[in-house]
């Protein structure tokens, strides 16, 4: 149907006005610099994400069970003084007697490596350092629930020695083998031994 007078023909212009616009490619290095930021920020992190795995990669299962078991004797040392409770000091004195032990069976495992106890690395002595836990300790202390909280925190590291001593011994042999399950036997009452105390005086 032609149109009428009182319709007039829409203009080219008019047309070309409501039509949809070309939009325009997202140009992140001149029009997003925060965009570009971010992406530089992300690739720098899985960088040293790569880094921290290669060198972690490079430190032996034993090495660490080395710095955790000398980080654990310090603490069972440290409290030989403050807890009151005489059935939780004759705990503490077994497991500082079996890390004795332990600590220096692990010497022979840690040769094969070119490792001793005084030189680990320090960044895994570090990583397993037991500051935090000291910490804890010295506020409960300050709150007279010493024995509690030290029974309560020694279960848990003794079940993190544990759990690395089940990871080795899945994947050892010969002399360490047996050394890891030495040692698993003979920490495994004591962990239960703090477990226990802790439960009885909650």
């Amino acid at each position: 149907m032609p149109p009428t007078n009182n319709q007039p023909i829409a203009s080219l212009d008019y047309l070309n006005q409501i039509a949809p616009k070309n939009t325009k490619k997202l140009d992140l290095f001149n029009q997003k610099p925060l965009i570009l930021v971010g992406l530089i920020a992300i690739v720098l992190l899985i960088l040293f994400s790569i880094v921290g795995s290669i060198l972690s990669g490079g430190t032996k299962p034993t090495e660490r069970l080395a710095a955790r078991l000398t980080a654990t004797a310090g603490v069972a040392n440290d409290a030989s003084s403050k807890i009151k409770s005489s059935a939780l000091k004759a705990v503490n004195s077994n497991l500082k007697s079996q890390l004795t032990n332990i600590l220096r069976d692990i010497e022979p495992v840690l040769a094969k490596d070119n490792l001793t106890i005084a030189k680990i690395n320090k960044q895994v002595t570090a990583s397993e350092s037991l500051d935090s836990m000291l910490s804890t300790l010295e506020d409960a202390r300050l709150n007279a629930v010493y024995d509690r909280t030290y029974a309560s925190e020694m279960a848990y590291q003794l079940d993190k020695v544990l759990g690395l001593l089940q990871q080795i011994n899945g994947n050892s042999s010969g002399t360490t083998k047996t050394f890891v399950s030495d040692a698993e036997t003979n920490l495994t009452p004591i962990q239960k031994q703090f477990a226990d105390f802790n439960a009885a005086n909650l």
